[in-house]
């Protein structure tokens, strides 16, 4: 990680002098643009809305406002439209024609998809743009095709650094095949299941960048392309996870190597599952291995562990306590001796994850897999949906059903076997992709099958 974060500092200061060898033009294009000017009205209009200001004309013409406009260069009124009643348009000249937008206003003053405190800066901007995508439409059009993010190994510095940690490094996933043993009694009662050996899992712990409009203050240039973001705000996009700045265009070829920093993660409870695994480079989100470690040194024998709550507001002390500290949190049995509260907390981590440990995407085939009458076919179903998790949600979940499987160990202590158990953690790592009260009540008995079965078969199934 360390050697990582240097290249990337070498990399940062390279791209900060991207100017000097792809496209200065673009920047100097920017200073050239046209600069706004604004066609006042000489009269006061009492039906001016209160957010524009001398600039409206009221229901005006095009043709009026054309006149109004010709021959100054970024120039612009607005009027109310003639074709639509109630509504404004933004009348701005450009080159040699007068261009009318329609223009809306919610608190901020807007055309697209960018919001401005006022109509001088939406101006701005626009004619900024214009300019720019005018006078340099072929380059910008070629400006993905050799990209510095490439160039200098960005991918290979990024690339997972986890992906063989897990010792799964077959490239074929394995597939559970389940063979009746011919040692055993034919009879139901004993009939088992065995796994034939087979190439594993493979692991590859990849994540997509979380982009998000951002405007830049002062001289910004691209991370994939090296070449200048213009505009006024809002130029380009930032990655919320890693810092990765980049045109909205090219975000749409970054590969899905984003590699979280510590310092953009703000909390720990409800945060992403890939995300946090990622920026503490751990095959698991350490609240699971730090809570289980507790929970299995002083918890096992304790009636009801799971079932019983512990006190909320010291489950809420350890949220606020990882959050705050992380990996330096204080779990043990001075600051918490109830180890209902560390169950708890465990049990809120995974509930208040943005993606369930199931994830949406494949929680519908393992509630199909549920409802399969043939045990073999079943467990066989709920395999391949094991596969389709992705790599930090099938991690954590075998991790979690191994400790559970220990938990039903001492069943006769604590009371709980897999069927308690699955009751308990069934609507926490398993919620319906539409959040439908009646779906989530009907799916409930299916919830609790599967993470009973995970538990029950957990040595083959993972």
């Amino acid at each position: 990680n360390l050697k990582n974060r240097k290249h990337l500092f070498i990399m940062r200061n390279l791209l900060s002098a991207a100017k000097d060898f792809q496209n200065p033009e673009l920047y100097q294009l920017q200073q050239e643009a046209p600069r706004p000017k604004r066609i006042t009205c000489p009269q006061e209009i009492e039906s001016r809305p209160k957010y524009y200001g001398r600039e409206f004309h009221g229901l005006i013409s095009r043709e009026q406002a054309d006149e109004l406009l010709d021959g100054a260069e970024g120039a612009y009124l607005i009027r109310e439209s003639q074709r639509q009643p109630g509504t404004c348009t933004l009348a701005l000249r450009f080159g040699i024609q007068t261009l009318n937008y329609r223009l809306f206003y919610d608190g901020k003053h807007f055309v697209g998809e960018k919001r401005f405190e006022s109509v001088h800066d939406l101006v701005t901007d626009g004619l900024i743009t214009l300019y720019i995508e005018t006078k340099a439409s072929e380059y910008i059009a070629k400006m993905t095709t050799n990209p510095i993010y490439q160039h200098l190994g960005y991918t290979s510095l990024l690339r997972d650094k986890i992906t063989h940690r897990l010792n799964r490094a077959r490239s074929e996933p394995k597939r559970v095949t389940f063979q009746q043993d011919d040692k055993i009694s034919t009879s139901p009662a004993g009939r088992r299941t065995a796994l034939k050996d087979g190439p594993e899992k493979l692991c590859n712990y990849e994540k997509v960048h979380n982009f998000k409009v951002h405007t830049f203050r002062g001289p910004h240039w691209c991370e994939y392309c090296a070449n200048f973001m213009w505009g006024l705000i809002a130029q380009g996009v930032r990655c919320s996870d890693c810092g990765l700045n980049v045109h909205k265009q090219c975000s749409k070829l970054v590969p899905s190597d984003c590699q979280p920093d510590l310092r953009r993660i703000k909390k720990v409870f409800s945060c992403d599952l890939t995300t946090l695994v990622k920026a503490h480079n751990t095959p698991r989100p350490m609240v699971l291995d730090m809570c289980i470690r507790e929970i299995e040194q002083r918890g096992l024998t304790s009636e009801g562990l799971y079932r019983v709550s512990g006190f909320t507001e010291h489950i809420e002390d350890v949220r606020l306590a990882f959050d705050r500290d992380g990996e330096k949190a204080d779990i043990s049995a001075n600051a918490y001796p109830d180890i209902n509260t560390i169950t708890g907390a465990m049990k809120l981590y995974l509930r208040d994850l943005p993606i369930p440990v199931i994830t949406y995407d494949v929680y519908s085939k393992f509630i199909q897999a549920a409802k399969i009458n043939d045990p073999d076919a079943r467990l066989e179903a709920i395999h391949d949906g094991l596969l389709q998790l992705p790599p930090a949600h099938y991690e954590t979940l075998r991790y979690l059903m191994t400790h559970l499987k220990r938990v039903t160990m001492y069943e006769k202590d604590n009371l709980m076997n897999a069927e308690n158990l699955g009751i308990v953690f069934g609507p926490t790592l398993m919620q319906p992709p539409d959040q439908n009260t009646l779906a989530s009540l009907n799916d409930m008995r299916h919830q609790k099958l599967i993470i009973q079965l995970l538990i029950e078969h957990e040595d083959i199934l993972f």
